[in-house]
């Protein structure tokens, strides 16, 4: 069995892919994009619904125009957003996320999870201490960049929730303490999921990628766009496309 994929890279080097567009998304998605008003989240929404097919076409060694991409919520059981999956695909499970012009996915055979943010990005005291336990807290206040220490602690938990490990409501009850924080690329163990790090300097950004199964499930990261080949030099995607 093929490995799970997870893959990070900027909004403009997934918009410069030659099969990169709004002409990828479907109706639910073009729905969705054009509620965005800020052009920089609708360069970001393409990107990131680009990527999570270019993975998922890796993996299954298809087209990503050939996969029917949709989403779901079990809690209002709207269409329009929520879970990723292949509707097609039951067997391969999708991810993604976006911030500030980074955007990351994953795909695998079983449950994946991942969660990118810009390593800049600042979050108060107060919700630290609201996401995460005493030891968790203990473990990023002694680290020699605290900032970066809970960045990473945060990614974690965001990819797990995606897995429906969690909720966002019982982060400050997961502790992750055990984890080290300085294991980029290092298969971690935690339960049953395999935890895998990535901090990547280059585009400015921290990620994770989780997913939940035997030793063969663990996450194999993509060096970018460049894996799903095509010449990304010039650009011709319009995003403010409907």
């Amino acid at each position: 069995m093929t490995d799970s994929l997870a893959v990070v890279a900027r909004t403009d080097e997934v918009l410069r892919h030659p099969l990169a567009g709004p002409h990828l998304l479907n109706e639910a998605e073009r729905t969705r994009l054009a509620r965005f008003r800020r052009e920089g989240a609708r360069r970001d929404f393409i990107a990131a619904h680009t990527l999570v097919r270019l993975c998922a076409g890796q993996l299954l060694h298809a087209a990503p125009t050939a996969l029917a991409f949709a989403q779901y919520c079990p809690d209002c059981h709207g269409t329009d957003h929520g879970r990723p999956l292949l509707t097609d695909r039951p067997d391969v499970h999708v991810s993604l996320s976006h911030t500030d012009g980074v955007v990351a996915a994953a795909a695998g055979h079983v449950p994946v999870g991942i969660d990118v943010e810009r390593s800049g990005r600042s979050r108060g005291i107060e919700v630290m201490h609201r996401v995460l336990t005493a030891a968790e807290v203990d473990l990023v206040t002694r680290h020699r960049d605290p900032h970066f220490a809970f960045l990473r602690q945060w990614v974690r938990k965001e990819a797990l929730i995606k897995t429906g490990r969690t909720t966002m409501d019982s982060l400050g009850a997961l502790d992750l303490s055990a984890l080290p924080l300085d294991a980029d690329r290092t298969p971690l163990r935690f339960e049953d999921i395999h935890v895998t790090d990535l901090t990547d300097r280059q585009r400015g950004a921290l990620a994770t990628a989780v997913s939940v199964g035997p030793p063969q499930a663990s996450v194999r990261w993509l060096t970018g766009c460049a894996d799903f080949g095509g010449d990304t030099r010039e650009g011709r995607v319009e995003p403010s496309a409907g």
